[in-house]
């Protein structure tokens, strides 16, 4: 008893110490009594039993401050009967959870020398919708009463004396369903007295925080999940996963943590009196989100006389893009540009001028040039009517959206007077009404071009064709036509005057996959030396209709006997091949080489000794002016990759990458820039990636290839982490494995197979990129293989082991790569050994570890994976093997189902800590989110209570939605490792 006043002193300071911290956070628990006796002036006429020895007896007496109160007392320390006391009917309102208070003395049973003494009495509760208790319903026994806890005085008072403490105690009554109940008090032996009983319920009282308002809540659960509704001039932020505020009210009456989904103050209002209402902004500021943050004052050359504005208007000419932000300065459109010179040079012209003296106030200066053309300047200082020029004239690098003082334009006609006028742009020159500013410059063309094409008619047609010829213009001086340019389009209807553009050699074309009867209108024009001449007149011509074509039977008749002769003549040339095979080696050069009585026809562009000739054989050239670069999406090692639009004439405009060769190369980064397409032409797989083509006449040197929208496979899992099926991620290894069983089947080597160098479009489909590190094989009987340079970068996690040492690389290498990059897929982009140094990787491997299984990673696939990564190289599968696997696990997915254990097995023993540690030896909460790579609701389990792995261990669905896991791939996962908690962890009872 000595101790209690330095405990009651130690609990008085951290009251203290807390209380600042408790008016902060404004969450005092409110109480809502439901019953208590201490208020009551009349009789009580609460029951007794048994009815015929009551021996619970109410007076009137003094509770410790001295207040008149209604007192039960009973003292039996010789008799070992039970006698009840019970309440009248108490109705519970909205409560599932009560608290019954009890105010009681009781007399020690040293001074009463009773053998059936007790200091101790029981609480029982009794559920119903009504009030049916009678005297002898329900029964008086502990089945059908429910028995709350037995309990015992802390202070006893002695026998005969009225002075001492009395005793209070605090009982909970939980999951309560009726709509009321009645409580009863057990005495057997005991010398007591019942001061008085207070029945009350908890709840959090109204609250405003977060700019949100929440109103008096009652928890039904362990935490209550309370709806808010924001403060005025307050919204919810906006995003795909708004949600109106809520926040947790604890079983105790109290508020936990901060709302979720938070309310902010909505454009053009600021915080007031902390985070409690939000205030409108005064004139002359404004705010543009909404947010915590404060009103600012208006940027330049705008203000607003408005309180509560989200923007500021411009001053008058003064402008923001469309792309500017509210706190953007205003600016206006840029003066005209200086000194226009221009450059004549036959049917071309080279303009070029100064920046103007005004860029409005911005960056983002551009330019326009707009072409005239006034007809023949025969006569001096006549001037002619003046039109747009058409589409003949070619501007490069661009007609518009110029950043450079710069621009070429050919296709000009001879003899003929232009009219070229240069425009100022920014950011702002669209949404002003002023004209653009501008310069302009009058050049007349010289040296005669061809003339017009005439003669242009229709020698053929059919229902989809229409082949056409015209006359071969004269040309003076001993010029020749070089080539012939054709356009079309409808005559009528939609597609009028959207031409498409063929190109010939000769005098002729054939058009094809025309509608049927349907009238087109054609041009054409030559190309000499001096450039293309002028368009012919349009012509019309139309396809014929059905049954106007050649017979039928003539035409099978032919087809057929094409087919004969085409056969013929590959068998022709087969036998010719075979024995020229047999006879004799193909030289280096060729690349060829003989593998059974496989001919494999690629070729490796390192052999020439030319690298533009393989350039030109294996890679299209594509002209500059058919491509526009629209934004860089990354690097390379040889320059920037972006994405772009690829128009070809005749063809669908489509987006493309684009790699680019940085300025001040050598002549050997361009040719290891090159080589890439030389190699990359050469293939044709719907699992690897299609070349378009190569700029290589123009700066910066290119390579274009089809666009992938979903980019590298490796940072798409990271993204889309547990959003696939297991189907679907077998699909995408299939697709990477049918590109590697094409490249296998003609001898090449990839050398750099990885996530990061499978691309993925739309579609899911996986293609096989990147050819850097690839090399053709070179002939060597019947183990091909590829022995880098001395000092060459290898990848040491994706790479075989025998690569690693000897510098030997095979298709079987790429299989061991294939085996990783199948991990990298089933664990969504994880880091291969983890944080292990690339030194213990080689010496874990050489000690014949192997990566374990992926989470939820079907048992099959990880048979396969260890099947690539068989030592000796002979051993592991052939990549169509691997596609036919695959094709069966597709085709029976219950062998999916069957995963590894959750911990491994003592022939796979983990290595030190790098590894992540099993479930069973996580300690917290943290360390188990971390475990299954889910740390990023660490704080939302903790603000919901969730804070050691044994309330984790009980969690279900319901629950996770609660802390905000709405993914189902991260909901699976979550409910998956919860199971392996439940066996590792203690059995609930334990718990408590």
């Amino acid at each position: 008893m000595e101790g209690a006043p330095g405990r009651a002193s130690s609990s008085s300071g951290l009251q203290l110490l807390l209380l600042p911290l408790l008016l902060l956070s404004c969450c005092w628990a409110e109480e809502e009594v439901l019953m208590n006796t201490k208020l009551e002036t009349s009789e009580l006429r609460w029951t007794n039993y048994p009815a015929d020895d009551p021996q619970w007896d109410e007076v009137s007496g003094f509770d410790d401050e001295k207040n008149s109160v209604r007192i039960n007392e009973i003292c039996t320390p010789n008799s070992p009967t039970s006698y009840w006391l019970r309440t009248r009917w108490i109705p519970r309102r909205a409560a599932t959870t009560i608290y019954v208070e009890i105010r009681f003395t009781m007399v020690e049973c040293s001074g009463l020398n009773q053998r059936h003494c007790k200091e101790t009495f029981i609480l029982y509760s009794y559920q119903s919708d009504s009030d049916e208790a009678t005297p002898t319903h329900p029964a008086w026994m502990e089945n059908p009463y429910v028995k709350v806890a037995t309990v015992a005085a802390d202070h006893l008072r002695q026998k005969g004396s009225r002075e001492g403490r009395s005793n209070t105690k605090v009982l909970r009554l939980e999951g309560l369903r009726g709509a009321g109940l009645y409580l009863a008090f057990s005495s057997q032996g005991a010398c007591m007295a019942l001061l008085a009983v207070r029945v009350f319920y908890r709840k959090c009282s109204p609250l405003r925080r977060a700019f949100a308002s929440f109103t008096e809540t009652v928890p039904h659960s362990l935490v209550e999940q309370a709806q808010g509704v924001c403060v005025e001039n307050a919204v919810t932020p906006p995003g795909e996963h708004s949600r109106p505020p809520s926040m947790l009210c604890g079983e105790d009456g109290q508020w936990v943590g901060q709302p979720a989904s938070s309310c902010a103050c909505r454009p053009g209002y600021e915080a007031a009196d902390g985070d409690q209402r939000c205030r409108a902004c005064p004139s002359g500021q404004f705010k543009a989100g909404s947010g915590t943050t404060g009103c600012t004052s208006c940027p330049d050359k705008s203000s607003t006389l408005v309180p509560g504005s989200a923007y500021c208007p411009c001053h008058h000419g003064y402008h923001r893009a469309d792309s500017d932000p509210p706190h953007a300065t205003c600016t206006r459109p840029p003066s005209a540009p200086r000194s226009p010179v221009s450059q004549i040079n036959d049917t071309s012209v080279t303009l070029e001028w100064t920046e103007p003296l005004d860029r409005g106030g911005r960056g983002d200066l551009s330019y326009r040039v707009l072409c005239s053309t006034c007809g023949t300047s025969n006569t001096p200082g006549l001037v002619s009517s003046c039109s747009p020029c058409d589409d003949s004239v070619l501007y490069r690098p661009e007609q518009r959206g110029l950043p450079q003082r710069r621009v070429i334009v050919w296709g000009l006609r001879p003899h003929t007077k232009y009219i070229f006028t240069i425009q100022s742009l920014n950011g702002v020159s669209a949404v002003s009404q002023s004209e653009p500013a501008s310069a302009r410059v009058n050049v007349t063309t010289s040296r005669d071009g061809p003339p017009a094409v005439s003669g242009l008619s229709r020698a053929a047609a059919s229902e989809s064709s229409l082949t056409l010829e015209w006359n071969v213009p004269v040309l003076q001086n001993q010029n020749q036509v070089l080539d012939y340019q054709l356009r079309y389009c409808l005559k009528d209807g939609e597609g009028a005057g959207q031409w498409q553009y063929v190109s010939s050699r000769s005098p002729s074309v054939v058009l094809t996959e025309l509608q049927r009867a349907t009238w087109y209108q054609v041009q054409v024009r030559a190309r000499s030396q001096t450039g293309y001449g002028a368009f012919s007149t349009a012509s019309s011509f139309n396809t014929l209709p059905d049954g106007e074509g050649p017979s039928h039977l003539v035409v099978t008749g032919v087809l057929v006997s094409m087919v004969i002769l085409v056969l013929a003549a590959v068998v022709t040339v087969a036998v010719y091949f075979y024995r020229r095979r047999t006879a004799s080696t193909i030289s280096d050069k060729s690349g060829h080489y003989q593998m059974g009585q496989t001919m494999k026809v690629y070729i490796d562009p390192f052999t020439y000794e030319d690298p533009n000739e393989a350039v030109r054989e294996f890679a299209k050239e594509i002209d500059a002016s058919f491509v526009k670069i629209e934004e860089v999406i990354g690097a390379g090692e040889f320059g920037e990759v972006c994405r772009g639009r690829l128009r070809i004439p005749g063809r669908k405009e489509n987006y493309v990458a684009i790699k680019t060769l940085k300025g001040g190369y050598t002549d050997k980064q361009r040719r290891d820039f090159l080589s890439e397409a030389s190699i990359m032409g050469q293939f044709q797989h719907p699992n690897i990636i299609h070349l378009e083509g190569v700029i290589t006449t123009s700066c910066p040197v290119m390579i274009l290839t089809e666009f992938m929208e979903n980019g590298a496979l490796d940072s798409f899992l990271r993204v889309n982490d547990g959003q696939f099926t297991t189907i679907q991620l077998v699909g995408m290894l299939r697709g990477i494995a049918a590109g590697m069983k094409y490249l296998s089947e003609m001898s090449f080597v990839h050398r750099d197979l990885a996530a990061r160098n499978i691309l993925v479009n739309s579609n899911l489909v996986c293609k096989v990129s990147d050819f850097g590190l690839s090399r053709f094989l070179t002939e060597n009987s019947s183990d091909p293989t590829y022995t880098s340079s001395l000092g060459g970068k290898i990848p040491i996690r994706w790479t075989a082991p025998e690569a690693i040492a000897y510098r030997k690389f095979t298709s079987s290498s790429d299989a061991w790569s294939y085996g990783i990059v199948m991990w990298e897929v089933m664990s969504y982009g994880e880091r291969p050994y983890w944080d292990m140094s690339n030194q213990d990787v080689i010496n874990a491997i050489e000690q014949d570890y192997r990566l374990p299984p992926p989470p939820d990673c079907p048992a099959s696939l990880h048979v396969l994976m260890l099947d690539c990564w068989q030592k000796e190289r002979a051993n592991r599968p052939r990549f169509c093997n691997v596609v036919a696997a695959l094709d069966r696990l597709i085709r029976n997915p219950a062998s999916l189902k069957v995963t590894h254990p959750e911990e491994p097995s003592p022939s796979q023993p983990l290595l030190d800590q790098r590894v992540p540690p099993p479930l069973s030896a996580c300690a917290s909460v943290s360390d188990w989110l971390r475990a299954i790579k889910m740390e990023r609701y660490e704080q939302s389990f903790l603000q919901a209570g969730f804070s050691n792995l044994d309330i984790v261990s009980q969690l279900n669905t319901e629950d996770l939605l609660r802390v905000g896991v709405t993914l189902a791939g991260h909901q699976k996962k979550m409910l998956s490792s919860i199971q392996t908690l439940r066996i590792h962890k203690a059995p609930p009872t334990l718990l408590y």
